[in-house]
C-alpha cells in the first residue's frame, strides 16, 4: 500500500514500475495516515510505503499504529533531504527502510524487493517454528495415548493447543471432557490412493469437528473436546456422512470414553481401539461405542469336523471354484455371526489353515503332528479387509502344491485316490465310490490300484485305518468305542481283532505302552 498526500506522488509510485512483475499486489493507494488506519485492518498490506511529512498524523506515527496492528509488517518511509536525521529514527522504532523522494525506480525497486525477502524470511521461519510445534504436539499426544507422562510445561502446551478445538458458545472457564476416536476411510480401490484418502478425510474431519488429529498408519487418531466430541453422536455422525458424501468413500468410527484429564486419555483410547478392532465385523462403516461389541462373547474357534472333511474332498478333487465357493460360505457365516469377536475370527480362520496342512499331510502319506502346526505360519486375519480372499489363497496354494507334486506321476489317480481315502477314512469306503471319484471303472482301478501300491484296495484302506487309529491313541483319550468310530468301524469288537493283528496288542494295551508296539504290516 502507497500512502502519500500528493496525487503526483502517489500516481507516479503506482505506473512508473510494474509491481506485479515484481510478485506484488498494489492496493488502492491511501491519501492520508488516518485513511490508511481505516483499510489496514482489512486489507491486511504486508509492506507498506508511505511519506513522512502529511497533513495530520505523520508517518512516524502512522508507523507505529501499524506495527501494533500488523507486528510482521515491513513500512518503507519517503522522506526528503530535510528529514533525513527524522527517517534515521523512524529506521529505530520499526521501520524497514527509507527512501529519499528523489529516488529513481531501481532504489525504490531494491527497497521494495528487500521487504519482500523479509516477509519471506519472516514466513519461512514461522513455518518451521509451527513444524517444531506441530511435532512436538504428536509427540506428547502419542505419550500421552501410550499412557506416559508429561511435564508442566509440556501440558500447559497441550491443554492450549485442545483449548483452541472448542465449539462457539463453549465457556473457556469450564473444562470440557475429551474423547478419543480412530477412524478409517476405504473405498477408493487402489493401495496407492490410500495416503491421499486419509489425509482428505483427516483434513475435513478437523475442520468440521473440535479436535486435533494424527495420522497413525492406515488410520486417524481424533482427540475431540466435550462429551463424545460434539455434544452427542449426531455430531459425529454428521460428519461422518459428509465426508463419505463429498470423497466417495466410506468411513468408520470408533469411539472411545469421555475423560476429563491428559492422563486419561490412554484410558479413552484403549477403548477406542478396543472397539476398532471390530471394523469387519461392524462393517466398514459407521459409528460404534464399546455398547455395541458388549455382547459379543466369541464363535466357533475350530473347524467342525464335518467341514474339514468337505474341505479335504474339495482340494483332493483340485476345484479352484468350488474351493472359493467353500471359502466364501465359512467366512460369510463367521462374519454374520454377532457373538465372532476378531480373537475367534482370527483362531476359527488359523484352523482352517491347520486343516489344509493336516490334509495336505495326509495326502502325502504324513501321519500329522506338530510339523502341521509348524507349516500353518499364523496369519492376521483379523486385520484383512478381507479375509476369505487370503485364505482362498492359502488354500489353493496347498491344493496346487499337491496336484504338481503327481502332476508327473503316471498313475496320478492312484495318488488322488490315497488322498481321498486317508481324508475320508471314517466313512464306509467302497472301492466304487473311489473309483467313481477318480473316473475309472472299478475293474480298471481295481487292477491299477494294486500294481502301483502293491497292496490290494482292502489291505490299503485296513493299513491306512489301524495307522490313523494308533495316531489317535496316542495323540487323544478317546474312548476305544469312539476310536474305532473315527476309522470307520461301527463293531468295536471288529476294530480290536484288526488292531490286534495288525500290532500284537489290543487299542488299550497299545494305549499304554505305544513305544513297545509295531506295525508289521506297513
Amino acid at each position: 500500500m502507497i500512502i502519500d498526500d500528493e496525487a503526483i506522488i502517489r500516481t507516479g509510485l503506482c505506473t512508473v514500475i510494474d509491481w506485479k512483475e515484481l510478485g506484488l499486489t498494489l492496493l488502492e493507494p491511501a491519501e492520508s495516515a488516518e485513511e490508511a488506519l481505516e483499510r489496514i485492518p482489512v486489507e491486511k498490506p504486508h509492506i507498506v510505503l508511505t511519506d513522512i511529512r502529511m497533513p495530520g498524523m505523520d508517518g512516524i506515527a502512522l508507523a507505529k499504529e501499524i506495527k501494533k496492528l500488523l507486528p510482521d509488517a515491513e513500512i518503507v518511509i519517503l522522506t526528503g533531504y530535510d528529514d533525513f536525521a527524522y527517517a534515521q529514527q523512524a529506521l529505530r522504532q520499526g521501520v524497514t527502510d527509507y527512501l529519499l523522494k528523489t529516488s529513481g525506480p531501481e532504489e525504490i525497486i531494491k527497497a521494495a524487493m528487500k521487504a519482500k525477502q523479509n516477509i519471506a524470511a519472516k514466513w519461512e521461519l514461522s513455518r518451521k517454528e509451527q513444524a517444531q510445534t506441530e511435532a512436538l504436539r504428536r509427540q506428547l499426544l502419542e505419550r500421552l495415548l501410550a499412557g506416559r507422562t508429561i511435564g508442566g510445561a509440556e501440558q500447559s502446551l497441550m491443554q492450549d493447543w485442545l483449548n483452541g478445538k472448542r465449539v462457539q458458545g463453549d465457556d473457556p472457564a469450564v473444562k470440557l471432557p475429551m474423547s478419543v476416536l480412530i477412524i478409517n476411510a476405504s473405498g477408493w480401490g487402489e493401495v496407492r490412493l490410500a495416503a491421499l484418502l486419509l489425509g482428505a478425510a483427516d483434513n475435513m474431519l478437523t475442520e468440521l469437528l473440535p479436535a486435533v488429529s494424527l495420522l497413525m498408519g492406515d488410520r486417524i487418531v481424533l482427540v475431540a473436546r466435550g462429551e463424545t466430541g460434539f455434544a452427542g453422536l449426531g455430531g459425529l455422525e454428521r460428519a461422518i456422512r459428509r465426508v463419505g458424501e463429498t470423497l466417495k468413500c466410506s468411513v468408520f468410527a470408533a469411539v472411545g470414553a469421555s475423560v476429563g484429564q491428559l492422563e486419561e486419555l490412554h484410558r479413552s483410547y484403549r477403548e477406542a481401539e478396543a472397539v476398532y478392532a471390530y471394523r469387519l465385523l461392524l462393517g466398514e462403516q459407521g459409528v460404534y461405542g464399546l455398547s455395541d461389541i458388549a455382547h459379543r462373547s466369541g464363535g466357533r474357534t475350530v473347524l467342525p469336523q464335518e467341514e474339514e472333511r468337505e474341505l479335504g474332498h474339495i482340494l483332493v478333487s483340485n476345484n479352484p471354484g468350488r474351493l472359493r465357493q467353500w471359502v466364501n460360505r465359512i467366512v460369510r457365516a463367521q462374519m454374520e455371526d454377532r457373538t465372532v469377536t476378531p480373537h475367534s475370527l482370527q483362531a476359527y480362520l488359523q484352523s482352517v489353515v491347520i486343516a489344509g496342512h493336516r490334509w495336505l499331510e495326509r495326502a502325502k502319506g504324513g501321519r500329522g503332528g506338530q510339523t502341521v502346526h509348524a507349516a500353518a505360519a499364523v496369519y492376521p486375519f483379523d486385520t484383512d479387509p478381507r479375509p476369505e480372499a487370503e485364505l482362498f489363497k492359502t488354500l489353493a496354494s496347498l491344493m496346487a502344491t499337491f496336484h504338481e507334486s503327481i502332476s508327473d506321476t503316471r498313475y496320478s489317480y492312484t495318488q488322488r485316490a490315497i488322498a481321498y481315502i486317508r481324508d475320508h477314512l471314517d466313512l464306509n469306503l467302497s472301492l466304487q465310490d473311489v473309483a467313481r471319484f477318480v473316473h475309472l471303472t472299478p475293474n480298471h482301478f481295481s487292477e491299477a490300484f494294486k500294481k502301483e501300491t502293491g497292496q490290494t484296495y482292502i489291505e490299503f484302506v485296513t493299513r491306512e485305518r489301524m495307522r490313523k487309529a494308533a495316531d489317535v491313541l496316542q495323540s487323544t483319550q478317546m474312548k476305544i468305542s469312539e476310536v474305532a468310530g473315527a476309522v470307520g468301524y461301527e463293531d468295536i469288537k471288529y476294530f480290536s481283532q484288526q488292531f490286534k493283528k495288525h500290532f500284537g496288542r489290543t487299542p488299550s494295551e497299545f494305549r499304554q505302552s505305544p513305544s513297545e508296539m509295531t506295525d508289521e504290516t506297513v
